[in-house]
């Protein structure tokens, strides 16, 4: 049965989830505070790659989904999705926007309603932050009067909206009704909902899921340094490695870790564990510290590359090809491309970059945007490939750039180094 449902939040997680309800049957109200944002949406227009243009449209014209940065309009839901930012602020878990869409949606809660938070948090944070001020503001009671849950969200930015009914969504409600409903509006959405004892258990899901790859990430990113130093080419041990069928997972090194979820969501996991356990998440802390010293690492390689070649970072001209965090995606958030931009322009380097998803605004101060041209590749005293978008004309990069640095393992040439 169609529902009505709000999001709060239009970004990489409520955008496409909105596509989704509305394409369910589902009336969506849209919430997102940023008025730009929603005028954008009121035209037509996408901000988010996973969310065409077209695909807006198709929504708008069903008279199903209202967007709008109106606290008022969200008043009237059955079920209600809080997908907002969790940013870290000086190493600790700024919670902010997660509390103000709870007040938000509590001043519009109505008994036998559902709220639902997406957002990727420490196990505790439905209990122990949410649930409080739904309540404090509604004068009700989380699981007597209202329905309260956690469901991670799971989407990978760039593989298309197809990719939230075919995700299995892992899902939890803090009593047995509450599961009940929760599991029931997901169902109505994704192909397979996958159902935990509690909101602590699916927090510590999504939080699993990312700090694996986050360490190991690390794992193959020390490797490639020590690969280096001893004269051994790690991609190809990689690829060796990868033939076993059994007891290996492949994991590529790069120039840092990007996005939403390794650089911020293992953070979450070692300050909770700290602050509830005394105790240090060492291998999260440890991966942290290889991960975020990678773009470091990168203009180092760069500059002894360099001075081989009796040229210096200061005045050459450097052409980076992406800026994004991975392949294909117009996500540029946290992404290590950024910080070795900047570092390289702190250096005294003529830093171009070229990236056909990443919006120019989006460019360092100092880094000028340009296409991946035979000219300025020629021009460029080197490249450096950070991000391994499939439009690179990389057959034009081998033959006409002096020296390539490829921090991906994409090119192969008597002008290439690779990471």
């Amino acid at each position: 049965m169609p529902s009505s449902v709000t999001i709060v939040g239009q970004g990489y997680v409520g955008l496409p989830l909105a596509m989704c309800a509305v394409e369910a049957g589902h009336v969506v109200v849209g919430y997102d505070s940023d008025a730009q944002r929603v005028r954008r949406l009121m035209n037509g227009s996408s901000y988010v790659e996973d969310v065409s243009d077209e695909i807006l449209a198709r929504a708008l014209e069903t008279g199903r989904y209202h967007p709008t940065d109106r606290p008022a309009d969200c008043a009237g839901f059955d079920v209600a999705l809080i997908t907002v930012p969790t940013p870290l602020r000086d190493g600790a878990p700024d919670l902010s926007c997660v509390e103000e869409a709870a007040r938000t949606l509590a001043g519009h809660l109505r008994s036998g309603a559902c709220v639902v938070l997406e957002s990727t948090t420490y196990p505790g944070t439905t209990e122990e932050l949410v649930a409080p001020i739904l309540e404090s503001v509604s004068g009700l009671r989380a699981g007597a009067d209202f329905h309260l849950g956690y469901s991670p969200e799971r989407l990978n930015p760039g593989n298309g909206l197809s990719q939230v009914s075919a995700t299995p969504k892992v899902v939890s409600g803090i009593d047995a009704r509450s599961l009940q409903v929760v599991q029931q509006f997901y169902d109505t959405m994704v192909e397979k909902t996958v159902p935990v004892s509690g909101p602590g258990e699916a927090e510590l899901t999504k939080l699993i899921e990312n700090t694996f790859r986050h360490v190991n990430v690390a794992l193959v990113n020390e490797m490639a340094m020590f690969a280096d130093d001893l004269g051994i080419d790690i991609w190809e041990s990689i690829d060796a490695a990868s033939t076993k069928p059994f007891g290996f997972m492949r994991f590529e090194p790069g120039p840092g870790v990007g996005g939403h979820c390794l650089p911020i969501d293992p953070s979450y996991l070692s300050w909770q564990v700290k602050r509830r356990a005394g105790t240090p998440f060492r291998f999260v802390e440890l991966a942290n510290d290889v991960n975020d010293h990678m773009p470091e690492y990168v203009v180092k390689r760069l500059m002894m590359a360099m001075n081989s070649r009796a040229k210096t970072i200061h005045r050459a001209r450097i052409l980076l090809l992406g800026l994004a965090y991975k392949p294909d995606s117009s996500d540029a958030r946290e992404s290590p491309a950024l910080s070795v931009a900047e570092a390289l322009v702190a250096l005294g380097a003529d830093v171009r970059a070229a990236d056909p998803h990443v919006d120019a605004a989006q460019a360092p101060s100092g880094v000028t945007r340009v296409e991946l041209t035979k000219v300025e590749v020629e021009r460029s005293d080197a490249v450096v490939v950070l991000t391994a978008h499939s439009a690179f004309d990389y057959d034009t990069v081998l033959a006409n750039a002096s020296f390539v640095l490829d921090t991906r393992g994409r090119l192969h040439g008597p002008n290439v180094e690779r990471l």
